[in-house]
């Protein structure tokens, strides 16, 4: 099979879908790669690197479209990019359609067959292609909104940890999963006074006995969380419901009973959003004010450290990417039904139910895909 790796063109996304090892990987499978030329600059992998691993380079990411069977890339393909996608060929990315009707047109328009990272899942119950950027995200968000509360940015001005007679800033985190845990873990090294919140009394268990001591834990209902999010100087979110639009957990309204300056980080920002004001930023305008609440809503967090993140994605995807390559598509799946979990598109049908429950589009269940 033919493996084409674009460059990212979303802005500041300095990622790459392949790293030399993953190419050295798919050419000793007896696969053949190109990756276009500068792709992997960003991550700190150069044109040289790529040529050592065996793979061929190409100036003109038209090219890479044009022959190769299977794109892998980082972040959902921008419009100019849809464009270049033809029938049968293979996209291998994270792809978040719940929240954009737009890009879930232009693949369907498109007939290519879609594989999105961020609902591959495993035996665990757990999404093994998305986990990786999720701590990375959640290592980030406490980081950031550190950043964001400082004065300068239009925030409270607090100090994460305080210092001697002066109390560290409270933190609220929503949601208890791999973002929340790790955006707690590090608020609380940071010597923040944190609480995570979730809905799952099970996760919360997990958590008071693994972290116990370390940052509180909290039943997310509607009175709780409001309750807490106006004691917070950080409001991390950090829900997720795999493949569908996140659920709005605090109202424009809501914005007056927070304290002045209080920093939102929404890093469910690329499904939607979990908060009523969020609307994406990027890496270039980070934080913007609604009300007098600094909001930090950069849609591709991991970006920011794009060295650790794409060999991070790189661990975790380079197993699947090579099963498609090696069986096709269709074989694949047939094998893995964990990798059938992450078949979003196929020839112009929607194969998501999330995704078609989002948008009011019609579903085709991935196991009649398999037979189109």
């Amino acid at each position: 099979m033919h493996i084409g790796c674009p460059k990212e063109i979303k802005p500041q996304e300095f990622r790459v879908g392949l790293t030399p090892n993953a190419a050295r990987e798919a050419i000793a499978h007896g696969h053949t790669v190109t990756v276009q030329t500068s792709a992997g600059d960003g991550a700190g992998f150069t044109d040289a690197d790529y040529i050592a691993a065996g793979a061929t380079l190409a100036e003109d990411p038209a090219d890479i479209f044009a022959t190769a069977d299977m794109i892998v890339k980082v972040k959902e393909p921008q419009a100019v990019e849809r464009k270049m996608l033809r029938e049968g060929q293979i996209l291998f990315t994270y792809l978040h359609l719940a929240p954009d009707p737009d890009q879930t047109h232009d693949l369907l328009a498109s007939g290519a067959t879609c594989i999105a990272y961020e609902t591959v899942t495993d035996d665990r119950g757990g999404l093994p292609l998305l986990a990786p950027m999720s701590e990375v995200a959640g290592r980030l968000a406490p980081q950031v909104g550190a950043w964001t509360l400082q004065k300068a940015n239009g925030g409270r001005g607090v100090l994460m940890g305080g210092v001697p007679g002066v109390g560290p800033a409270k933190v609220l985190v929503i949601g208890g999963g791999v973002v929340g845990t790790h955006a707690a873990k590090i608020a609380s090294g940071m010597g923040a006074d944190v609480t995570v919140s979730d809905r799952s009394l099970a996760r919360l268990r997990y958590l008071d006995d693994v972290f116990g001591g370390t940052f509180k834990t909290s039943y997310a209902s509607a009175g709780n969380t409001a309750e807490l999010a106006a004691e917070a100087d950080l409001i991390i979110g950090a829900v997720l419901i795999p493949g569908a639009a996140a659920p709005k957990l605090i109202s424009k309204a809501q914005l007056s009973e927070l304290k002045p300056g209080a920093a939102l980080v929404d890093v469910a920002i690329d499904q939607g959003g979990c908060f009523e004001t969020s609307r994406a930023t990027t890496h270039e305008d980070p934080i913007y004010d609604v009300d007098g609440i600094m909001h930090y809503c950069v849609a591709n967090m991991p970006g920011a450290v794009a060295r650790t993140s794409t060999i991070a994605l790189g661990n975790a995807t380079m197993p699947f990417m090579l099963s498609l390559a090696d069986k096709g598509w269709r074989q694949a799946c047939e094998d893995d039904p964990h990798l059938l979990n992450g078949l979003n598109v196929h020839a112009g049908h929607l194969t998501y139910f999330a995704v078609g429950r989002a948008l009011g589009l019609d579903v085709l269940s991935p196991q009649l895909a398999l037979k189109k």
